[in-house]
């Protein structure tokens, strides 16, 4: 069977997934947006991936605008165009498509729609809900307007979608009462990370001491700092843990937010912030090893759906985690889940501070949390029972377009050959 995978941001674990399609006989080509600033995972052909795999990144040729409103716009149009041109060209059998822009999104569905190719709908989260809330607190009702837009095309998209896979069943009752899909086509797999991709390292390592990091406390955050996190809850842990003897805190990250706190690093007394680019795949799990305290945080219109992929990824390093989120929302769970950590309000700064205070106090704690943290993703990551899952959704899409040719409904094109 031809895949076509068009995966926007390029993270790890969905990169992951096409290659174990790939290895199960399929052509599968992996397709992300390369100008897209944020952590990218293993994008480049090894020794050992399967000769069905291709991953192509596909780029504008200048810098992407992140920031302008508009500018975006425009931008996320062309690469969906992009994307679309590219799915023409592949004619693959089934299309997957995730953390595509919704109007990145339009353009892939409406292509697919039109040539009668089945799109799953591989959805991260509700993005015409996120885009509504931020619009309409800077822009009143003609934000709310907009936002009222792109709801619209976010529930055509799942319309003509064949089948939708979410990560929680959170999505179920939005889709169903708000959107109108027939919950027969909704299928729950939950995110993982790549556990043959992070393990569990030893905190003296080569990332570690190139970075002076091998003989302190660290406290780190990885990954990008967007619109749904809260800088200033960073640079509260930076100037708690100023007091304590050895201890930093440590970010990886770019973008304004990252920007923000390196110049408030500057001023810090005692340098106990360290501010750093985005850090190549092939050290992230020495990144993690040098922590003793991985933090994550997500502010409270976050809501329930929203899912920072870095905390699937704290879990498989085997270090312990204390989270800032919505009692409700699914990483707080988890983390309660794994008994990896501490899932801590959001608002309540004291008690964030606390917890990263109390696991720097008890290394015993920290062992043991870190120890369930890795049982867990052991136990839920297996990428071979994850492709099952994705196999036998792209096999029920199969049947229904059989079923429907049979009744007319439409036309079944040939399965391409492998």
């Amino acid at each position: 069977m031809r895949i076509y995978v068009c995966e926007y941001s390029g993270h790890p674990f969905q990169v992951q997934l096409s290659r174990e399609l790939a290895r199960r006989g399929n052509r599968v080509v992996h397709a992300y947006f390369s100008d897209f600033q944020t952590p990218k995972g293993s994008l480049q052909l090894g020794p050992g991936d399967p000769p069905t795999l291709e991953i192509t990144p596909l780029s504008l040729g200048k810098p992407f605008s992140k920031y302008g409103l508009v500018k975006r716009r425009f931008q996320e149009i062309r690469v969906g165009r992009l994307i679309a041109q590219r799915i023409g060209e592949f004619e693959p059998d089934i299309v997957i498509g995730c953390n595509l822009p919704i109007d990145a999104l339009d353009a892939v569905v409406t292509l697919c729609d039109r040539q009668r190719r089945p799109f799953v709908f591989w959805q991260q989260d509700i993005y015409s809900k996120a885009i509504g809330d931020l619009l309409g607190e800077r822009l009143g009702m003609a934000g709310r307007l907009i936002g009222r837009y792109y709801q619209m095309l976010e529930r055509k998209a799942a319309a003509r979608s064949s089948a939708i896979v979410v990560i929680a069943d959170d999505f179920r009752h939005t889709l169903e009462a708000e959107f109108g899909v027939d919950g027969r086509r909704i299928h729950t797999v939950e995110n993982w990370a790549p556990l043959d991709e992070i393990s569990p390292r030893p905190k003296s390592n080569d990332w570690s001491r190139r970075h002076g990091l091998d003989d302190c406390d660290v406290v780190l955050y990885t990954g990008t700092i967007g619109l749904k996190h809260d800088p200033a809850l960073i640079l509260e842990v930076a100037k708690s843990i100023a007091l304590r003897p050895h201890t930093r805190m440590v970010v990886t990250s770019e973008g304004r937010h990252a920007d923000w706190l390196a110049q408030q690093a500057a001023e810090l007394p005692g340098a106990p912030l360290l501010v750093l680019p985005f850090q190549d795949f092939k050290s992230y799990s020495d990144v993690l090893g040098s922590a003793d305290v991985l933090i994550a945080i997500l502010e409270s219109d976050a809501g329930t759906f929203s899912v920072p992929s870095k905390v699937l990824s704290y879990l498989c390093s085997g270090r312990s985690i204390v989270l800032s989120a919505p009692p409700a929302n699914l990483a707080s769970r988890t983390i309660q889940r794994a008994n990896a950590g501490y899932a801590v309000p959001v608002g309540d700064v004291a008690g964030f501070v606390g917890a990263i205070n109390t696991l720097l106090d008890d290394p015993d704690r920290r062992t043991a949390f870190g120890a369930n943290g890795r049982t867990y993703a052991e136990r839920s990551f297996d990428i071979g029972k994850i492709a099952d899952r994705f196999d036998a959704i792209i096999g029920s899409v199969r049947a229904d377009q059989r079923r429907d040719a049979r009744h007319g409904r439409v036309d079944l094109p040939a399965l391409s050959p492998r």
